[in-house]
């Protein structure tokens, strides 16, 4: 007992640096408070995360913003059409002998350093690429030069060119699954934040503006234990768990629950997903979202809060709604929040 109060201690004492952390980022992000707070989470849980957002909207500056104020490093790789692998783990060039010579790359040189990794339109790379982005996610390390080099604190960051579809590479279904979150950022709509990024000069000079951000809130380098401390010592009730697995229920099989949607076949509609591990990684964004609230317990709200963010990406629908993105999962979620009873 005395120990699990200790751990309640500690763990608030850092609900504090994360309310700090987040703060910080706020000084160089204005009007985007859930995605600063989904993005919080996602660190948390130690879950890597798939941006979603028109081009300008401040997602490299949202990460820049995260990576000082974790203290950590930053790297960011832009997605090409003749990227190789290899490009991501080391480069060539001729020495001043005139002889070829072959150096780490950045984030090899950074990797015991770097939680905050940015692969700028994902898809533009092919799935070559992919497949070493997928092995550093799921692993956290990669082999090259002979030898293995560990990535303990990384977080993968990426976003997908949305706009033009010459010549890119959609994520598949699985690889898109191994992606704790989708969070989407948009432009804010509140129209003094809107007055201010148009007209305020502060936002206009990016370096300028991060130099505001305090470098350091707390150790990036203590994350992973705080995070497993979270997930052992937020609990759930019966009822709660309940809730979740009926939850999951109406998202496999919605025509059982009495799902209905106006233009689609609910009957048909889920082909796929909403694995156990998406389930899992649901409750623990909701232990991460509690915590953050100030409670050692997950309570409904919780769940739904993160839902989307965690879920949507991961059922996979017939492929004739294709066209429609992810608009019918999404319709899909709220439904069966709709006739499923909150405890």
């Amino acid at each position: 007992m005395e120990n699990h109060l200790d751990n309640l201690r500690r763990l608030d004492t850092w609900r504090t640096r994360a309310l700090e952390f987040e703060r910080e980022v706020e000084k160089a992000v204005i009007g985007q408070a859930r995605v600063i707070r989904l993005v919080t989470i996602c660190i948390f849980a130690r879950g890597h995360v798939l941006i979603e957002g028109d081009v300008g909207v401040g997602k490299t500056t949202l990460l820049r913003a995260v990576s000082r104020a974790l203290g950590g490093s930053f790297v960011r790789v832009e997605g090409t059409v003749d990227m190789m692998p290899s490009d991501i783990l080391y480069h060539t060039y001729l020495g001043d002998d005139g002889r070829p010579r072959v150096e780490a790359s950045e984030i090899l040189r950074l990797a015991a350093t770097l939680p905050v990794f940015f692969f700028n339109e994902i898809n533009r790379a092919r799935p070559q690429v992919h497949s070493l982005l997928l092995r550093l996610m799921a692993e956290r390390n990669v082999t090259a030069f002979n030898r293995n080099f560990n990535f303990p604190h990384l977080l993968v960051f990426a976003d997908r060119n949305m706009v033009e579809r010459e010549e890119t590479f959609e994520l598949p279904a699985a690889a898109r699954d191994r992606f704790f979150m989708e969070i989407g950022m948009s432009t804010p709509g509140d129209q003094e934040t809107r007055r201010k990024l148009v007209f305020d000069p502060r936002f206009h000079d990016v370096d300028t503006l991060l130099e505001n951000v305090t470098s350091g809130s707390f150790d990036f380098r203590q994350i992973g234990n705080v995070a497993r401390s979270i997930q052992e010592n937020v609990k759930s009730s019966a009822a709660l768990e309940e809730y979740v697995l009926n939850l999951w229920r109406g998202l496999l099989d919605p025509a059982s629950v009495g799902v209905a949607l106006s233009d689609i076949d609910v009957a048909t509609l889920v082909k796929g997903g909403a694995s156990p591990r998406g389930l899992a990684s649901l409750v623990r964004a909701a232990r991460v979202r509690a915590w953050l609230e100030g409670r050692d317990y997950i309570v409904p709200d919780d769940v739904r809060d993160v839902f989307v963010e965690v879920m949507a990406h991961r059922i996979f629908v017939d492929p004739i709604h294709a066209l429609r993105a992810d608009e019918p999962v999404k319709r899909l979620c709220r439904a069966v929040f709709d006739v499923t009873p909150v405890p």
